[in-house]
């Protein structure tokens, strides 16, 4: 008589834990993204770098992003906001890849959720503004590589059926993983190569001569007060804020640069670099504010830029009377309407191609930008600038403008305090407070500090160099201890004091004074 013994609940010993099997379908989640966006980003450089998987979605990100969270992102990370949003997406696809991989561990749903997102990749791809129909391919090349690769961690190859914790030794298991791995990582890495041979704009840089022009007339030591602490007049290139919406920087040579001018002109005109040499430069010295910048933020600079006066391009167009918009466009797509007047209104407005005495860094619009005084950034300084089109604010919209920020963007009236530092420990008795101010094209007339409530008293101010640059200021402070609050405003150039009510920077610009605490001993 044969007795039967009964089951146990205990796994065989050769049977991989359900721990373990989890841990696989997760890990093969991930590794079929990293193959997605690896193969993805190798396609698109022989396409368009745009119609990278991975830049293709994060541009649409920053598009569909409400002012409130892009405004808190700049305020967060300043210059690092698009490092931070890269992480953010880095992590919430890793937390999404996994999921795909657990729900591929019975059937092919994981897969299934790899193609779905692979789609929408591809819309977002085609929705960038230098689009064809040729930015959907990366996208579906890295999902059909992507799924291929989910499909053999899972079971062993396409022909087979069983999960890989039961039908996969753990070997064979980790070495498709690696496998796998070094197939994402070998496609990413070889799309960077082949994208910085195809285009080494470095080097191109590298190369670039600046032409000859009569330099900037010298910040005297007037204007520059020496106290540590404060603000150089002159900002340095490495220290020099950038807030655009190019996730990746744009890869273009001075050799493929041109820029057309067309719309409401006599002629449509096209220059590019030796063109432009035959032309006489200038240098100038400019302060530039981007609309982003809090009350006291440090989203402003100023360089010395060498260019040519935008005035005189547009005259050998022949802008019609009507016209009151130029609309620019970068390389990538990205658009800013700017008041025509403000062109053609005498100001230093430049097509530039040098910052602080080199060819423009990259990151700064490499081989050529905008620059014109007395208007927030979004309106008046598109970098990588290849298109001006003359036209109307009641025809044509920037990309800002479609957002809801207003369309003209005169800097406001604002001012900083640089000196003390915030919340910073000083001795009792004389102590100097400093900062800057600035009002572009109205020039800063005045600045006072007010200490706690008691009355508001005039600072002095550093010799000005322009009125399209900003102004130092000092002041002399008695301290006496306990803590403090010191605060600052500025006046301008038409007699205008900067409002103490505190405004965001949406829709164009923020106001309020700057203030600091202070603890005196």
């Amino acid at each position: 008589m044969v007795t039967s013994r009964p089951t146990s609940a205990v796994p065989e010993r050769n049977s991989p834990p359900r721990r373990s099997g989890i841990g696989r379908a997760a890990l093969s989640g991930v590794l079929a993204a990293a193959v997605v966006l690896g193969v993805g980003h190798l396609v698109a450089v022989l396409i368009d770098p745009a119609a990278s998987p991975f830049y293709a979605l994060g541009a649409t990100m920053v598009d569909h992003t409400p002012h409130e969270l892009k405004d808190a992102a700049i305020r967060r990370f300043g210059s690092r906001d698009k490092q931070a949003l890269f992480a953010t997406m880095a992590v919430v696809m890793l937390i999404g890849a996994a999921v795909a991989g657990l729900l591929e561990r019975r059937r092919p749903i994981g897969s299934a959720l790899l193609v779905a997102l692979g789609g929408l990749t591809a819309v977002a791809a085609l929705q960038r503004p230098t689009a064809t129909v040729w930015f959907a391919v990366p996208a579906v090349a890295g999902v059909l590589a992507g799924v291929l690769t989910l499909r053999i961690l899972r079971t062993g190859g396409p022909g087979l059926r069983a999960p890989a914790e039961e039908g996969m030794t753990r070997r064979t298991f980790l070495l498709l993983a690696a496998g796998a791995g070094a197939l994402a990582a070998g496609t990413a890495a070889t799309g960077r190569w082949l994208g910085t041979r195809l285009r080494d704009v470095a080097a191109d840089r590298a190369r670039f001569l600046l032409p000859r022009a009569a330099p900037a007339a010298p910040v005297p030591d007037a204007a520059q007060p020496a106290v540590a602490g404060l603000t150089s007049f002159l900002t340095g290139n490495e220290r020099f804020y950038r807030v655009d919406t190019a996730l990746q920087l744009p890869a273009l040579t001075s050799a493929e640069w041109r820029l057309r001018i067309h719309g409401m002109v006599d002629r449509t005109v096209e220059f590019d670099i030796d063109s432009l040499r035959d032309r006489t430069p200038v240098e100038r010295i400019i302060t530039l504010t981007c609309v982003s910048n809090e009350v006291g933020g440090e989203l402003a600079g100023t360089a010395r830029w060498l260019g040519y006066p935008l005035a005189d391009l547009l005259a050998g167009a022949g802008v019609r009377p009507d016209a009151d918009m130029l609309l620019s466009r970068s390389v990538d797509g990205f658009t800013a309407g700017t008041p025509l007047s403000a062109v053609l209104d005498g100001r230093d407005a430049l097509l530039a191609i040098g910052m602080n005495g080199e060819p423009l860094p990259i990151a700064h619009g490499y081989p050529a930008r905008l620059i014109i005084p007395g208007l927030y950034g979004y309106v008046s300084a598109t970098k990588w600038v290849v298109d001006l089109e003359v036209t109307r604010f009641d025809r044509a919209r920037a990309y800002w403008t479609e957002r809801g920020w207003g369309d003209r963007a005169p800097i406001k009236t604002a001012s900083r305090i640089d000196v003390p530092a915030a919340f910073a420990t000083v001795d009792a008795g004389p102590v100097t407070v400093a900062g800057v101010a600035w009002a572009q094209r109205r020039g800063v007339t005045g600045v006072e500090v007010q200490v706690d409530d008691r009355p508001w008293q005039p600072a002095i101010l550093a010799a000005q160099y322009s009125v399209d640059t900003w102004r130092q200021w000092t002041w002399r402070w008695d301290a006496t201890p306990g803590t403090h609050t010191l605060r600052v405003r500025a006046t301008d150039g038409t007699g205008e004091r900067q409002t103490e009510q505190r405004a965001t920077p949406f829709p164009d610009g923020a106001t309020g004074w700057h203030s600091r605490v202070v603890t005196v001993r």
